[in-house]
């Protein structure tokens, strides 16, 4: 990830926490979806998550904690798809009950601004 991050129309991939950390610190609303490769609703997500990145002005971002173990601990990710919103740096709400609509989603967003 670049040091600058501007709006992009589709979700950010992010690799570590070093990424996510400068995504939030950086960015005003921010949903993250921690994932695993493998995970059937976690791919069914991707099209929802695109169309998020298109229809608010919310940075979309995917996440495998996989790929850095501490976010599994400082996230205490139990299941996949977690998602997580950040407002302003700080995370104010999370769901991990599987699959969400975009129209749900976007709602969910919007309640927290």
């Amino acid at each position: 990830m670049s040091s600058e991050h501007t709006q992009t129309n589709r979700p950010v991939s992010l690799t570590d926490e070093d990424d996510l950390d400068e995504l939030i610190g950086s960015s005003g609303t921010v949903l993250v979806e921690f994932y695993t490769n493998g995970c059937g609703i976690c791919q069914s997500m991707e099209p929802v998550l695109g169309v998020l990145a298109q229809s608010t002005d919310a940075t979309v971002a995917t996440v495998n904690p996989r790929d850095d173990p501490v976010l599994l601990d400082r996230f205490q990710v139990q299941s996949v798809p977690l998602l997580v919103l950040f407002v302003d740096g700080e995370p104010v709400a999370r769901r991990a009950e599987g699959f969400v609509g975009a129209d749900e989603l976007r709602d969910w967003i919007d309640e927290y601004r």
